[in-house]
C-alpha cells in the first residue's frame, strides 16, 4: 500500500483538530480530568474513536498520566504539559502529542522537541534506517543542552494495533531496520534537563487486553469479557467502564484481573532525577514519492 487509506486521513484529521482544541484547554487552575474527557468527547463527536485514553502528564511524569476515578489533580501555574491522544476511525490508528510550556520559563523544551520532530520527518523516507533518524533527533536536543529520552521511543503503527514491530529511537541506534514503503509511524521526540532515563510509577491508570485464557467466574469473568468485547486490542481506563451494581467493586475486580494476567497496567513513567520533560508527536505515512504527515494542519 503506497497511499495512506481514507479512514487513516480522517484519523489524523480528527487527531490534529483535537488536539489544537485540547491545547487551549490546558490553563492553570484546569482540572485534568476534564481535560481528559474534552479530548475524548471530542474524537467520538467528530467521528472517531479514542485509539487510548488521553494523557495530560505534568512536567516529570513524561507519558502515560490520564485521569484516574476521582481525580482532582489540575494544572499548575509554571512547568511543562504534554497532551498525547490517539485515534482510531475503523482500526487505523493516528497518535499525536503537543507540549504546553505554561508561563514561559521552559519554552526551549518545547522548541526542542518541536524542532527535532520537524528534522526527523524531513529525514523519513523509504531506506533510511530509523537509527539514524534516532541520531538526527539526538543532535537536534542536543543542540538546546537536553537530553534525549533513551528509553522511550516512537513506534510503527499497524491496523489494530498501537505499537507494531519497529521502533524510532529518539536516540542514534547501529543495526537498526530501515523505513519501508507503506509503513505508519508516531514519531515522539523527548527532551529533558536529566538524565535522559524514565521509570516506571506506582500509578497505574491505564490498562489493555492481554488475550490470556484464564478461568475466573462471576463478575470478574463477565468484567474481562466485556473488556475483551468492549475494547480489544486498544488501551482503556477505569474511568470509562460504567458499573450497573453499587455492590461492584471495580477497581478490586480491575485488581483481580491483573493479577491473573488478562489485562496488563501501563504505568505512569516518570524522569529519573525528576527533572521536566517535553514531547513532541506526529503520525507519519510512508508512501513511494512523499512521507504525508496525518497529524499536521498544515
Amino acid at each position: 500500500m503506497s497511499k495512506p487509506t481514507a479512514e487513516h486521513i480522517k484519523a489524523g484529521r480528527i487527531a490534529a483538530r483535537v488536539l489544537d482544541e485540547t491545547i487551549e484547554a490546558v490553563q492553570s487552575g484546569a482540572k485534568v480530568a476534564k481535560i481528559c474527557r474534552f479530548a475524548e468527547d471530542k474524537i467520538v463527536e467528530y467521528g472517531g474513536r479514542p485509539a487510548f485514553p488521553c494523557t495530560v502528564s505534568i512536567d516529570n511524569f513524561a507519558a502515560h498520566y490520564t485521569s484516574p476515578i476521582g481525580d482532582q489533580r489540575s494544572i499548575p501555574e509554571s512547568g511543562l504539559v504534554k497532551v498525547d491522544l490517539g485515534v482510531q476511525v475503523n482500526g487505523y490508528i493516528t497518535d499525536t502529542a503537543k507540549t504546553v510550556d505554561l508561563d514561559g520559563e521552559l519554552e526551549g523544551f518545547v522548541y526542542a522537541t518541536d524542532d527535532a520532530l520537524r528534522e526527523a520527518i524531513s529525514l523519513f523516507r523509504p531506506g533510511i534506517s530509523l537509527g539514524d533518524v534516532g541520531k538526527k533527533i539526538e543532535s537536534v536536543l542536543k543542540q538546546y543542552g537536553l537530553k534525549p529520552i533513551r528509553n522511550l521511543s516512537g513506534h510503527q503503527i499497524e491496523r489494530n494495533r498501537l505499537h507494531g514491530e519497529k521502533s524510532v529511537p529518539n536516540v542514534g541506534k547501529r543495526f537498526s531496520p530501515s523505513i519501508e514503503v507503506g509503513e505508519c509511524y508516531a514519531i515522539e521526540p523527548y527532551a529533558t534537563s536529566g538524565v535522559g532515563e524514565v521509570i516506571d510509577s506506582d500509578l497505574v491508570y491505564i490498562f489493555s487486553n492481554t488475550g490470556k485464557k484464564v478461568g475466573l467466574e462471576g463478575v470478574t469473568e463477565k468484567l474481562r469479557i466485556h473488556l475483551r468485547k468492549k475494547y480489544g486490542p486498544f488501551p482503556f481506563t477505569a474511568r470509562w467502564i460504567r458499573v450497573k451494581s453499587e455492590s461492584v467493586d471495580l477497581l478490586t475486580e480491575m485488581r483481580e484481573l491483573l493479577k491473573v494476567g488478562a489485562i496488563r497496567g501501563h504505568p505512569v513513567q516518570i524522569s529519573k532525577k525528576g527533572r521536566p520533560v517535553s514531547q513532541s508527536e506526529h503520525t507519519v505515512f510512508v508512501g513511494e514519492d512523499e512521507t504525508i504527515t496525518l497529524t499536521s494542519n498544515d
